[in-house]
């Protein structure tokens, strides 16, 4: 058995963020507005640039894969060698991967008594896992392959793997394919060039930088579960236990 029982989100992962954000004050939620700057203002706190727009903050917390923090943010040299070197180096969980999702009108492999998961070596993807919806609909299974096996001829070998893992049924309706490598705010350029996974919940991470003002909360910098939606969970109570720390001691409010 390779897959094991786990929770799912009904309606997707985003509805968590949705729900979240839906419970916050109008405007205290800003989309489509990436940082380019994070300037230590002293004693003041932090100046947050971003498309074209400033901030003055007391408290930031970086929740995006520190290697993509360090490539796409400014954080006018202020940041310790040690960390910088650090953040350059951590892997983003499965930046360096594609996701692939095959669509079927009935879940078939269940009529042979299939589980819908497999792991092969005859094909671009290397695990197969089950991923259909509510009471089995969509019918759908996703399998995860090297972002750099992604070319020309990629779908349709994705058909002969699991045609050769499931038998004939398997022509899918529908593939869908997500390569994270191209995602502007999901990969540094770096990305395949990364893969020293022993530098996840590094003690660094643990601790806040820009005068006690600036905190990590990505998945990778969690001590439990990097890589994973636990992890990120984990790393963000962390920080919004050092955020709630700080405004008690008088660093997180003017």
């Amino acid at each position: 058995m390779i897959d094991v029982p786990s929770y799912r989100f009904a309606a997707g992962a985003q509805q968590l963020a949705s729900a979240l954000a839906s419970s916050l004050p109008p405007d205290a939620v800003l989309s489509d507005t990436p940082v380019t700057a994070n300037r230590p203002a002293g004693a003041d706190g932090v100046d947050v640039h971003a498309a074209g727009r400033s901030f003055r903050a007391a408290q930031v917390v970086l929740a995006v894969p520190p290697a993509l923090a360090l490539e796409r943010i400014d954080f006018a040299d202020a940041l310790p060698d040690d960390l910088v070197r650090l953040a350059r180096s951590t892997p983003v969980w499965m930046g360096a991967v594609a996701k692939v999702v095959a669509r079927y009108s009935t879940a078939f492999w269940r009529e042979d008594g299939l589980a819908g998961a497999a792991f092969s070596r005859v094909g671009p993807l290397q695990e197969i896992h089950y991923m259909s919806g509510v009471d089995g609909r969509p019918a759908a299974l996703f399998g995860f392959a090297h972002a750099r096996t992604v070319r020309p001829g990629f779908e349709a070998a994705v058909a002969a793997q699991l045609g050769a893992c499931f038998g004939p049924a398997a022509a899918a309706e529908a593939v869908y394919v997500q390569d994270w490598s191209h995602e502007t705010w999901t990969a540094p350029r770096s990305v395949h060039a990364l893969s020293d996974y022993s530098f996840f919940g590094h003690d660094l991470y643990q601790r806040p930088f820009l005068d006690g003002r600036l905190h990590w909360a990505s998945t990778e910098t969690a001590t439990e579960d990097a890589g994973h939606i636990q992890g990120a969970l984990h790393s963000g109570e962390r920080a919004a236990r050092a955020v709630l720390s700080a405004t008690a001691h008088g660093r997180g409010q003017y």
